[in-house]
Order: structure tokens, then sequence, then C-alpha cells
């Protein structure tokens, strides 16, 4: 009964029957940017327009039509997606690119910024920010993400802001994005005073057989912990999932104070990952073995029925951890990329450097 309860929380339904009198629906996508009541379908065909280059379908219909459902991405240029005042919710975000992520799907980059400030509360691959790990496409049909096919990427984390929330996309590859297209569904309505800033944060490192740690997050502050994915990559033979996640919360040092028993059991599995799987808040939805390159897999973990709270500071890290011929544990130089998510009150600590592109390249 609590799961159905939580499940039917983290969709909404628990709240649809309340009238919301000061709520106004809203939504930004290339066919109205600002999102403004009254403001959309406006744009007149005109195929000679760099801004209307897919106008020419619609010619002969004239305004109001499909005039700009998509929009190109110069090379190493940025794409504000959304840029309106508060108060407000984003609710859902639905957002396209091409069919195939190869080369494109880390080279292009998520960024959210709430209320004025200068350093993004998210700031994440388009494809890892969906739970898609390796820019190869997996199926991810959970409360918060939904990943289907073809390449069509859905968010449902709510994500509050008072002032101001901008959301860019910027291609930071040689070649221009053909096509990208987004609908990101807010409510103006007020914002309670307990509500924290949503926050993802993309980290990527190769670990150190003799301290096999990695690092998911290090935060300051009050706030929610609700959610991991790792994209993982096998750089060893055999099984490697025997690390454990740690969490430690508001000064612990040496020892944490949550610390699992497992990398399978943190996602919800058992023995292994022996098949693909996704639910409401887990699921391990890539099993790439025998083909293109390394094993690889794709993991997320929401903690939506089960939030992870902290009110000075939260560090969060994994092992890479295998076994040896001998049946004792084996410690494993992995690649391992993270996106971490969380609600805290700003000022967030500053992240760390975002990596250059050939750095977040899959192997």
């Amino acid at each position: 009964m609590f799961l159905f309860a939580a499940f039917a929380a983290a969709q909404g339904l628990d709240s649809l029957a309340h009238l919301t009198p000061q709520a106004n629906t809203r939504m930004v996508s290339p066919e109205n940017p600002t999102g403004e009541k009254g403001k959309g379908a406006m744009a007149v065909p005109n195929p000679g327009d760099p801004d209307l280059a897919f106008s020419g379908a619609s010619v002969d219909l004239g305004q109001g039509w499909k005039v700009r459902p998509f929009v190109k991405v110069k090379p190493h240029s940025t794409q504000t997606m959304m840029d309106v005042a508060g108060p407000g919710e984003i609710r859902h975000i639905w957002m396209a690119t091409s069919p195939d992520w190869k080369g494109n799907g880390r080279a292009s980059v998520l960024r959210f910024y709430w209320d004025g400030e200068e350093t993004p509360s998210v700031e994440v691959p388009m494809t890892d920010f969906f739970a898609v790990g390796h820019e190869i496409f997996a199926r991810v049909n959970s409360a918060a993400v939904a990943v289907v096919p073809k390449s069509a990427m859905n968010c449902y984390w709510p994500m509050p802001f008072r002032k101001r929330a901008k959301v860019t996309f910027t291609n930071d590859s040689d070649a221009e994005v053909g096509l990208l297209t987004w609908q990101i569904a807010y409510v103006e309505a007020p914002v309670a005073d307990d509500a924290g800033y949503f926050h993802a944060q993309w980290r990527r490192a190769v670990t150190n057989r003799e301290r096999p740690d990695y690092t998911i997050l290090e935060a300051q502050g009050e706030g929610r912990y609700v959610g991991t994915f790792l994209a993982w990559t096998q750089l060893s033979d055999g099984w490697f999932g025997e690390g454990e996640v740690k969490f430690y919360i508001d000064g612990d040092t040496k020892f944490p104070t949550i610390a699992g028993t497992g990398t399978e059991d943190y996602f919800g599995g058992s023995y292994g990952f022996p098949e693909v799987y996704t639910t409401p808040f887990m699921g391990s939805t890539l099993s790439w073995k025998g083909k293109d390159g390394p094993p690889k897999w794709s993991l997320y973990r929401w903690h939506i029925p089960d939030p992870i709270n902290f009110h000075k500071d939260l560090r969060i890290t994994i092992q890479a951890l295998g076994w040896w011929p001998n049946r004792r544990y084996q410690p494993l130089a992995d690649d391992i990329a993270s996106v971490a998510y969380w609600y805290q009150r700003e000022p967030h600590a500053a992240f760390p450097p975002f990596p250059a592109l050939p750095r977040r390249w899959p192997r």
C-alpha cells in the first residue's frame, strides 16, 4: 500500500482533484519561446530565415500552422530553451535531437539557472541527464524519467523557481545539431518557503586500484538527495558490482551514516544484473557486453519515497569492487560517469570544472 501511495504521489495523482485558482499553466517550445499567454504559433513561414529553417513545409498554410517546431544549433553555440520570470515550477521536460546520439549526446550540454544565478544548478550532458549512458539508447520507464523510442527524452522532476528560470542547450561539437526541439511545461504559481532548488551534477573518473572509491557528490547546505545515475564502463574482466554506496551526512568523516551492501543491491537487484529492467524508482537499462567496446552499464536509482536528508553537508561515494579468483574482493580501475540529483537551499557549493568534450566521450 505504501509503495502504491508513493508511486501515486510521484505521478501527481494524489493532487489532481485539487483546484488551483492561483496557478496558470504555461509551456515554452520553439513555437512559443517566451511561454506567454496567447503567443504560441505566431511565426510566419520564411525558409530563407535561418531561425525558420523548417518552415518550408508550411508555406502553403501560413501563420498559425507548424512553422517553427524545430531549430538548428550551430557548432560551439548555445540555444536558450527557456527564460521566464517566476514564481513558478517546471513540471515536465520533453526534448529530442538526433535519433542516434553517437557523437552528440555528450557534446550537448544542458544548464539550468535559478533566480539569476551566475553559475548553473544543473550542468549535465544531455543524454546522461535523462539516464542514458554511453550515448546508447536504452528504454527508461520510471517515475522521474522516461526515454522511449526512438530517442524522446522526458523528465518529471519538479523544479521550483522564485524569480527566474533559465534553461540552455550548448552544442560543444564541431558539427551542427541539425534538429533540436523541446517542450518545457511549467506552472506560474507561488512557491512554498521550504521548497529547495533542483540540482544535477555530472562527474567522470577512472578509479584507482589502490583506493577504488568514486565520488558521486560533495554538497554543502541543507537539502535532500533524490537520485543517482551511473554510466559504468568495465575495464576489467568479471563482475564489477560488489562496491558499497556510502552517504557521509552532516560532518561524517571516516565512517558514513548510511552504508549499503553492494552496487546491485543499491540499484534494486541481487546476484548481479542478469537482465535489463526499468521500474518507477530503479533500473538497470543497458547491459552492453560482447559488442563494440568494453562492457557498459546504465543504472538509475531514484530516492523518491526515501530521500536522503542533509542539513550541513553530504558526500556520496561508491566503490569499484569485483572478485579475485581466490574469492577475495578485487579493487577495480573502471571508468565511471555519474549524475547526482538533489534539492537544496541556495547558494550551492561550486561544481567541479566541467570536463572538456574529449574527456566526456564514451569509450
